[in-house]
């Protein structure tokens, strides 16, 4: 079966969040932007992928377009990890992350999805043994693929998930948006904030007892992480997320996690496996967050998944999204319980690519059990809101 064709589709998600237009990257999001992978295969097959874009989704697209998709055409649409692994070393002259990681992570999230359809199972059926069963050797990136050959199954059938806000600021608007978020059925919530007071406000809305996440965006040098882990300790935060900027700056992640007291989460910017590895040598995390959409797709995500395990450090996905990117992870997450939640941004989407299916219920979140990603975007869906 080989590739016949890969075509980017530049897509929006309307959404309703509660507040004020709020946002990351130089604009207000009133809505999601994403880019969506189809692969079609000389069998008629076709797969779908999600690659990361939000504000640079033309970039992204560009990359897709004009270096992956040339290179991607005509190899064996089954033969995932050798291809993967010719495509980052033939790409990497023209950058080894960003953008270039970002197109490659799509595609590969498209092959996993066509390889679940081939063999008629979803994908949590074929991404291997689950971390948590792994032996706990010296095995480095290279060595990780030998560990991931044997098929899995489902864990689970439904997966816990957390509530993730938008950024606010306004400390009454966020303690009611976290009281929401309890009264929909998520056990535990996740703050974009930087301050104090809105952190303080969340806590005294949910009680004491409620796991609080707070995600800062790399916005404090490691002085300033420093001291406001120390003003926020009394909120006995679950994880403290993205603290640093710059976010490779590992030594001083891993000096804050040796001085302070709240857990670390990190590594929704991080791009292939290497780069978790230094992270978990140094000794910087509690959390590691691989982003599928970012770190080079599920392949890339099952081996972050093993050297976590490895080095003792628990898996909290990044997953903002609502199409493909979302399925994968949530595949990936049935198939290892040991990874406590899928993070679901909390919002209310005006238009729904699956239909309503993914959406919480009582706080969690079903596992689709058709083949590949589960399920079928809906192609109404994507003419309407597709970008032109």
């Amino acid at each position: 079966m080989k590739i016949a064709a890969v075509e980017a589709i530049p897509l929006r998600y309307p959404f309703r969040h509660g507040g004020p237009p709020t946002g990351w990257g130089g604009g207000a999001w009133t809505e999601m932007r994403t880019l969506l992978v189809r692969v079609e295969t000389d069998a008629g097959l076709t797969g779908w992928g999600e690659a990361f874009g939000y504000n640079a989704i033309p970039a992204t697209r560009a990359a897709l377009e004009t270096m992956v998709a040339p290179l991607a055409v005509g190899r064996d649409a089954g033969a995932i990890a050798p291809s993967m692994r010719d495509l980052q070393r033939e790409l990497h002259l023209f950058g080894r992350y960003g953008v270039t990681c970002f197109a490659l992570s799509g595609l590969d999230i498209a092959l996993w999805d066509l390889a679940g359809k081939a063999a008629g199972e979803p994908l949590h059926r074929l991404v291997g043994v689950p971390r948590n069963s792994v032996p706990t050797d010296d095995a480095g990136v290279e060595q990780v693929e030998e560990l991931l050959e044997t098929a899995g199954d489902a864990a689970r059938d439904s997966v816990p998930a957390y509530a993730s806000l938008l950024k606010y600021g306004d400390p009454a608007l966020v303690a009611r948006l976290v009281g929401e978020a309890l009264d929909e059925g998520y056990g535990r919530v996740k703050l974009h904030e930087s301050t104090v007071a809105p952190v303080a406000a969340a806590r005294e809305a949910a009680g004491a007892d409620t796991p609080i996440m707070l995600d800062v965006n790399c916005v404090w040098s490691p002085e300033e992480a420093g001291r406001m882990a120390r003003e926020m300790e009394e909120f006995g935060l679950y994880w403290l997320e993205e603290p640093l900027w710059p976010p490779e700056n590992i030594g001083a992640l891993a000096g804050l996690r040796m001085m302070e007291d709240a857990p670390l989460a990190a590594g929704e910017n991080a791009c292939t496996a290497w780069q978790f590895a230094a992270m978990f040598e140094a000794g910087a995390v509690d959390y590691a967050q691989p982003s599928v959409t970012k770190v080079g797709g599920v392949s890339e995500f099952r081996k972050v998944s093993v050297l976590a395990g490895q080095a003792s450090v628990a898996l909290a996905p990044h997953s903002p999204y609502f199409g493909p990117g979302f399925l994968a992870t949530l595949q990936l997450l049935a198939a290892d319980s040991s990874i406590e939640a899928i993070e679901r941004l909390h919002v209310t989407l005006d238009d729904d690519i699956y239909g309503g299916a993914l959406t919480p219920r009582n706080g969690a979140i079903a596992v689709p059990d058709g083949p590949g990603l589960g399920l079928e975007p809906n192609l109404d869906f994507i003419e309407k809101w597709r970008e032109r």
